[in-house]
């Protein structure tokens, strides 16, 4: 009975890393998970796959950039479940293969950067004040943002990875809405935390990356599963790198 388990919503999730996180979230016996793509198409076949494979999943479509969607969404969910337990904010765009003028800050298109920054910060902007109520209803939840290690500040000056304006500049963007978000919720049970999953083969990683989506998605699954008291407003390494749950620099 799905009002015994917890509920988990997983945006963008019909494929990639959202696919491979809910896959990871439906094989534990206490979590519901609820798969959502802005094409419902997808999202029916990635919902199949996993029947396919004996996992119980429900689907419902949402486009994270469209305040209409997202309204619908919420009430959708509150009327079936009555509540949100786990989100994870998955859904995300990089542009930094596909245009050249990301190589540089000078030649970046800034309206790329302005639909970047719609999708990857305003997107969970709208789904967290659509859900956190919810979740608030119950004092329970966990938030997990989708970052990256191109995001930390501190690691910018020496780091190797491409300038990719556009997209490090959302995903730094995010941390800080994950911090302040955190700091809002700090006396309560909701847990909000970001997360890299580093490279990975997926639609956005490409084939020369060197990890899969399955290995992106652990560290995504012990934040939607953390205990009460664990960690609040952090930004984590991907529990491969290291062996376990390690935090890094924002």
């Amino acid at each position: 009975m799905t009002d015994q388990k917890k509920i988990a919503v997983v945006t963008g999730s019909n494929r990639g890393l959202g696919y491979a996180i809910s896959q990871k979230l439906a094989h534990i016996s206490n979590v519901h998970v609820v798969l959502t793509s802005r094409k419902e198409a997808e999202g029916v076949a990635a919902k199949q796959r996993l029947a396919d494979a004996g996992l119980n999943v429900d689907f419902h479509p949402l486009d994270v950039t469209d305040d209409a969607s997202v309204q619908k969404f919420a009430v959708w969910i509150e009327k079936s479940y009555g509540r949100v337990d786990i989100l994870v904010n998955n859904a995300g765009v990089n542009p930094t293969g596909n245009e050249p003028e990301e190589g540089s800050l000078l030649t970046v298109r800034l309206q790329t950067m302005l639909s970047t920054f719609e999708t990857n910060v305003l997107a969970i902007a709208r789904v967290s004040q659509a859900l956190i109520p919810l979740m608030k209803a119950q004092n329970y939840g966990r938030i997990v943002n989708v970052s990256t290690e191109m995001a930390s500040l501190n690691s910018i000056p020496t780091d190797f990875y491409p300038l990719a304006p556009s997209y490090r500049l959302s995903k730094i963007a995010l941390n800080g809405l994950t911090a302040l978000l955190a700091k809002e919720l700090q006396n309560t049970n909701i847990l909000v935390n970001a997360y890299s999953p580093g490279w990975l083969k997926t639609d956005m990683g490409g084939e020369n990356a060197p990890f899969t989506a399955e290995d992106g998605a652990q560290t995504a699954v012990y934040l939607a599963t953390l205990p009460d008291g664990g960690p609040q407003g952090q930004f984590f390494a991907e529990l491969r790198k290291f062996g376990g749950p390690i935090q890094l620099n924002w």
